[in-house]
Parts: C-alpha cells; structure tokens; sequence
C-alpha cells in the first residue's frame, strides 16, 4: 500500500510477544509490546505530536503557517518536526543540554530549529531532572511569547493523551486477541498512561493500571523525592501534578532503578531483537516483576518508546 503522506504512517505499529524473556525468566504469563519505536519518528511520540498539531487546527488555536514552540527530552520534538514540516509550520524545539545529541541531530536534520538550555549547576549530563526541565520551561515560554508562537504544551494539551486513546488502546486490544489483564508504562507527560488505560477500560473495566516511575524520583507514588537525576530519559521528572492524571484509575506504582532499565533494555536487544531506549528496558523491567508477583499468570501490555539508536552516544549499550 502507498500513502500520499508520512502523516498516514504514524500509529499502527506491529506488536509483539516477549515470550522469550518471559520463559528465560521462568515466569507465567505474557508480555505484549506495541513496537512504537518503528513509527517514522522513532518513537511513541509521534502519536501525540500528530494529535496536539490537528487538533489545534481543528479548533483554531493554530493559524495557518504559525511558528509552533515546544519543550522536548527529543522525541516529541521529533514528531513535532515531522508533523509541523509535512504541514507547513515552523517549529522550534526546546531541548535540556543533558539529552543524548543524537536527539538534537535528528529534530535539526528534519528542518526544526533547536535551543539547547543549560543544565542546572551540579546537574549530571544524560540525567534530567524536573529542575533542568523548568529550565527548558522558562526558555519555551520566552519564545512563545517573542514569536506569537503557538505552544504544543504536551504536558497539558489534550491532543496528547487523547491520541494515544484513539489509536495505542484500541490497537492494543486488539493486537492481543482481547487477552490483556493489565497495563502499565513509564510516566513522563503521562499522556500514553493516561490515555491508553482510558481507553483500555472502555473496552475491560477490570484491566488494571501501573504507573512506573524511577527508584528515587516517585512523586506520583507520594514518596519523597531523593533522586530527581536518574539516567532513564523522557520521563520520571518527579512531578508530583501532572494535568493529564487527574481522575485517571491507577492500580498501581512500580519503581524502577537505572541500572535495572540499562541491563532491561540491553536483553530487549539480545533476547529479543528489539533495539530500545531506557524507558522501554523501564517498562518491560517494570513487566516482568509484575508477572513475579500481583500479575502472575496475566497478559501485560508495555510500550517500545523509542530506537537505541537515540542513545548511542550515551553509556546505554557500551
């Protein structure tokens, strides 16, 4: 089949049964990953970024051939690249120094403008945390303001979780012949939690939901927050208010250390043939000690969230 545009490519990805991992492990029951790396962005993202830029237009709140300003760990910036280019929209993307370059490469080779912030004094390169994220915030608000930007706002447009309720849910369900018992993801916007679990209930309302968040950094747990800087990118910014979980059912709360997602991810790759970033090894960690404990016997469905390739330049798969 031929499209007449990349925008009819995003969503839809494959997926697939870790059924190795799960049997190497000596554990009952299935995980089942929604291959979001393979979007033509590299990432979950996509989705969100296709969403937030329609339906803006939808509602007017984006003018035609308007400048679109977002923050961005680089994935959302790179679907926002996508999406804003193919569209005819100017975007600059806003992106903390302590993210893999290869992010900043890739939103610039797509035609975006990026602004690289500071890390804050004593803050690790490769671990971001809510801090260096304000930071980012601050910046993105600027422009906004200098370029009568429209603001992509994935921590708080609707466009985002409502995306991944249309499409990653009922994809899901359905990828797995209507077995899934439960859910669970790595929280950074919260919008694919919150957006999928939404729709996963709509179709099961005894699904249930986990919420993964770094060892030391789980604030929507309600614990304090010890370690804000970890190495798992794109998420745990030890946010304690993110806009998109309000009244969204959570049956639970994992943590995950960053060695446990590094060595995860690492036996994705040669276990499985899937060449992930950090919050995918969270996720599929976070799974499998599910499967140890209140989920054993059950059917879990994760999130590939993005390509190793983004992180080559980091200590991820040395």
């Amino acid at each position: 089949m031929a499209y007449n545009s990349l925008l009819e490519v995003i969503g839809g990805t494959p997926s697939v049964w870790l059924d190795r991992m799960v049997r190497a492990r000596g554990l009952e029951g299935r995980i089942l990953a929604k291959l979001d790396y393979l979007n033509p962005g590299f990432s979950k993202k996509d989705r969100a970024a296709k969403g937030i830029i329609e339906a803006a237009e939808a509602s007017g709140d984006l003018a035609p051939e308007q400048s679109v300003v977002e923050l961005t760990s680089g994935n959302m910036g790179t679907g926002l690249a996508i999406v804003c280019g193919l569209k005819g929209y100017p975007f600059v993307a806003v992106m903390s120094r302590g993210n893999s370059v290869e992010r900043a490469r890739m939103m610039a080779a797509l035609g975006a403008e990026v602004v690289l912030v500071d890390q804050l004094p004593g803050s690790v390169p490769g671990q971001v945390s809510g801090g260096d994220l304000a930071e980012v915030d601050k910046v993105a608000q600027r422009l906004v303001a200098e370029r009568n930007a429209f603001r992509a706002d994935q921590f708080n447009h609707a466009g985002n979780p409502n995306a991944h309720f249309e499409t990653t849910a009922p994809e899901l369900w359905v990828d797995s012949g209507q077995t899934l018992t439960a859910f669970v993801d790595f929280a950074g916007s919260s919008g694919t939690y919150a957006g999928t679990i939404r729709g996963l209930k709509g179709f099961t309302p005894d699904i249930r939901g986990y919420v993964v968040e770094p060892e030391g950094a789980a604030a929507l747990a309600g614990d304090a927050v010890a370690r804000p800087d970890h190495p798992i990118q794109g998420g745990g910014y030890a946010m304690n208010d993110l806009s998109f979980m309000e009244g969204i059912p959570v049956d639970g709360y994992l943590t995950v250390s960053g060695d446990a997602a590094k060595e995860t991810t690492r036996a994705l790759a040669r276990e499985e043939g899937i060449f992930a970033g950090f919050s995918a090894g969270a996720n599929i960690a976070a799974a499998l000690a599910l499967l140890e404990g209140p989920e054993r016997g059950g059917t879990i469905g994760v999130i590939i969230c993005d390509s190793g390739l983004k992180y080559l330049s980091t200590d991820l798969f040395e």
